[in-house]
């Protein structure tokens, strides 16, 4: 991807798998470099890939190095490693963006001006079962892309919290809910999991001004809304309701809402590339990737502390 874009010069990959790195660097017809130290030598900027758990690690030494720094989500495994994260790179004038991609939906994208003040939120991210991103919980592998739009979607802080969910197939909480109340009033429900039989990625929001339904894997939706002129606040509502014959298309207008078939990734590392040559700010700055991550990780201690109540319980 990064390969691709333009005005980008591609310095190389590097991999601690050095057979791996050689096949990837052969595949994109891009150079190996030996060493972290000599691909920091030579980029502006670097996406650090790797495990969670490497994260921390690899973006430092690159911050150190001052090149800049794209991160994909989570942006670290703790609230600590987040915070040092983003201290070094302001000292050092280096930018981090974290890859919350799903922001760059392009169906999301196209429902931008219709999302007004949401007040309740519904999310389902479901996946099947596979053996990546094992190190770490649903919450964070999952549902934290949810937890940055609904961030992203309703600025007020979290008022209330009930989270819920069981390990099935790893050692780790693999299907999770969580409830949110924000200041304010709204509401979220979220729901992952990484041990279903179809994928499934959809967000719904339902607001004052009407109700969108977003499916973010077909990248298609619908924004259903009062006809203008139309109120059923105002005047008696016939006794029997409103007639079946007239139906919901009587009063409600449906706007379809299709995206571009812009690749999200693509745009996303497009995104970093405008910030590196100062175009724009980075969209998900390394604060937004701290409060998604404040927050998931909030969601996974309560279905930890859960999971630990159920088991005393049944013990």
């Amino acid at each position: 991807m990064v390969r691709d874009l333009e005005g980008v010069s591609h310095a190389g990959v590097f991999d601690v798998d050095r057979e791996r790195g050689r096949a990837v660097a052969a595949a994109l017809g891009v150079e190996e470099r030996s060493s972290l130290v000599d691909l920091l030598g030579v980029a502006d900027g670097v996406v650090v890939a790797v495990p969670t758990s490497a994260h921390e690690a690899v973006a430092m030494d690159a911050i150190r190095a001052g090149v800049h720094v794209f991160v994909e989500k989570p942006m670290a495994a703790g609230i600590g490693a987040a915070d040092r994260m983003i201290e070094a790179a302001d000292r050092r004038n280096v930018l981090i963006q974290v890859g919350h991609v799903e922001r760059f939906n392009p169906v999301l994208v196209a429902a931008r001006p219709h999302l007004d003040r949401p007040l309740f939120v519904e999310s389902h991210r479901l996946s099947p079962f596979t053996r990546r991103s094992l190190d770490v919980a649903v919450v964070l592998d999952l549902m934290i892309h949810d937890v940055d739009l609904l961030c992203s979607l309703i600025d007020r802080p979290v008022a209330g919290m009930a989270a819920a969910g069981v390990p099935v197939l790893t050692g780790h909480v693999d299907i999770a809910n969580a409830r949110l109340e924000f200041e304010g009033g709204a509401v979220a429900n979220l729901t992952a999991s990484r041990v279903s039989v179809t994928g499934v990625r959809k967000l719904r929001v339902w607001q004052r001004s009407g109700y969108i339904s977003l499916d973010l894997a077909a990248a298609r939706g619908e924004f259903f809304r009062l006809k203008e002129g139309v109120s059923l606040l105002e005047g008696p509502i016939p006794a029997g309701g409103i007639p079946a014959a007239a139906g919901l298309s009587s009063i409600v207008e449906r706007i379809p809402i299709v995206g571009d078939g812009t690749e999200p990734l693509v745009a996303e590392l497009a995104s970093f590339r405008d910030a590196l040559r100062g175009l724009a700010p980075p969209p998900v700055t390394g604060e937004d990737g701290r409060t998604a991550l404040r927050l998931a990780l909030a969601i996974e201690q309560q279905i930890e502390d859960h999971v630990a109540d159920t088991r005393a319980a049944a013990s």
